[in-house]
């Protein structure tokens, strides 16, 4: 054996004792050295690899496990839509608010919009709070307490439509990143530290609009994705993430294999609507209209407790620990409906961004025939003015993406970056 042969052999035999040793390399523990060139990482002329510990734990989130589900109406479909017949899917494992945003959170946020950005923007993120105003009803308070009064602090949100959720994610995404980056720092393309406002400046303000998102593409102010020490964006859930997060069959799960001991109908096990368990026994478990006339049940006795919204952390949480699944406030989720989604949209992570496959054109809006378009976004959950029919995550309803109510809310969602589980 020649001196180069036996080098080479030897130098491979090194390097696979300390491949065994070390293990192959991971995304926290990458190693020193390439494991396709062998060049030295953080060098001179080598790549930069920050140090990586695991996404960062994102304020008020809870983690979703994904996995195989069944989504569709469980319920009789009474309506006669077959918008959401059921199909076996799967869906990624991702991130969940625990709870609605709330009021607390939308004054928050319009806090730091009127202090960073434009007025015109400011007056774009205030709720609709007339959406209590009803000609023959007694809910004026409401328009002018709902939002503001202290006691309404930690009740969801309403008003908001979904143009205004989306740009609350956006917001929502910077000052969270920002506080990860260093007391609301960016670093910009020179390495210098700068910030600004989000949606359009204020005067003598420097930084561009998308700075800190950290928009891909601009050359100007950005947060780097591969230092990792920031998160992907908050936004609103896929449908299919949100009825798959509300019908958390992991408490269905038999241990040791795949099987699940039932489908649920509502968040929680059983047909019923009451809690059948406890000191708590006959208690309802959501925040729903229960008959005609009926939000709350009787005096010395009430049993939701709420003829409007209720706390958002009221109610029992469903087996991923998230509150009001059902109940409460309807939610936004990010599709654009379509009756035959269902049959469209692929069986990994479906969701349907766009009318493709289903033009906005097969729709007759402008002759009054259809209501639909490529500007009306679904909602689910069911609502404090909702029947229980609308309880049932698999149940779906759509509304103008400019539009809202006092009956929908909304909650974010993010992915679960670089794992599978």
């Amino acid at each position: 054996m020649n001196l180069a042969k036996y080098l080479c052999y030897a130098a491979v035999g090194t390097l696979a004792l300390a491949s065994c040793k070390q293990g192959p390399p991971t995304s926290t523990k990458p190693g020193k050295y390439s494991s396709t060139t062998g060049l030295e990482y953080n060098t001179e002329q080598g790549m930069k690899v920050a140090d990586y510990q695991g996404i960062p734990e994102g304020p008020g989130l809870v983690f979703i496990e994904g996995g195989r589900t069944v989504l569709g109406s469980s319920e009789e479909d009474v309506a006669m839509t077959r918008d959401n017949v059921e199909r076996t899917v799967t869906i990624a494992s991702f991130y969940m608010d625990e709870a609605e945003v709330a009021n607390i959170h939308w004054l928050e946020y319009l806090h730091f919009v009127r202090k960073d950005s434009a007025e015109e923007f400011y007056q774009s993120a205030l709720p609709d709070t007339t959406v209590w105003a009803r000609e023959l009803s007694f809910n004026d308070p409401y328009v002018d307490y709902y939002l503001r009064y202290p006691g309404f602090r930690y009740f969801p949100v309403v008003g908001v439509s979904w143009l205004q959720a989306n740009d609350y994610c956006t917001w929502r995404t910077a000052k969270v990143n920002e506080k990860l980056a260093g007391e609301g720092d960016i670093e910009d393309g020179g390495g210098k530290k700068k910030g600004g406002g989000l949606f359009g400046k204020k005067k003598n303000a420097d930084a561009p609009a998308d700075a800190a998102v950290g928009a891909e593409g601009t050359g100007k102010s950005k947060i780097a994705i591969e230092n990792g020490n920031t998160l992907p964006n908050y936004r609103l859930p896929t449908e299919a993430e949100w009825e798959y997060a509300a019908q958390a069959l992991i408490g269905t799960q038999e241990t040791g294999n795949e099987n699940q001991e039932n489908k649920r109908i509502y968040p929680w096990d059983g047909r019923q609507m009451r809690n059948p368990y406890g000191k708590k026994m006959g208690q309802f478990l959501a925040n729903f209209k229960r008959g005609r006339g009926d939000y709350a049940g009787i005096a010395g006795s009430l049993n939701d407790g709420a003829m409007i919204t209720e706390y958002v952390y009221a109610y029992p949480p469903n087996d991923y620990g998230l509150y009001n699944m059902s109940g409460n406030v309807n939610e936004w989720v990010q599709d654009i409906y379509r009756p035959l989604s269902f049959q469209d949209e692929e069986d990994l992570n479906p969701f349907r961004r766009n009318g493709f496959l289903d033009k906005a054109e097969g729709y007759d809006k402008k002759g009054y025939q259809s209501l639909i378009d490529d500007h009306v976004r679904v909602f689910k959950g069911g609502s404090w003015k909702d029947v229980a029919y609308w309880l049932s995550p698999g149940t779906r309803r759509f509304m103008a993406e400019d539009s809202a109510t006092a009956a929908i809310g909304f909650r974010c969602a993010m992915i679960n970056a670089g794992s599978n589980k």
